[in-house]
């Protein structure tokens, strides 16, 4: 078993912050990391797909910054 991280793997980290809820998504393969807020009400599906999204955009403004279609890297 690899303890590599996959393309395409995120980790999410739910937070309660006062009456909001903090979702942090981390893309594995680059590190990139993305934080969004939502009220405690809102579903965590929802909240979820929010996170996603945003680190989704992040990676691909990442992308085009660096002129390529690969992976960005940190380095």
């Amino acid at each position: 078993m690899s303890r590599e991280p996959n393309s395409g793997e995120i980790y999410l980290e739910f937070r309660s912050i006062g009456r909001q809820v903090q979702v942090i998504a981390m893309d594995a393969a680059t590190g990139i990391e993305v934080s969004a807020f939502g009220p405690t009400s809102a579903s965590q599906t929802d909240l979820k797909r929010i996170a996603i999204r945003k680190l989704q955009r992040r990676i691909e403004q990442e992308r085009e910054a660096a002129g390529t279609g690969s992976d960005p890297t940190l380095y």
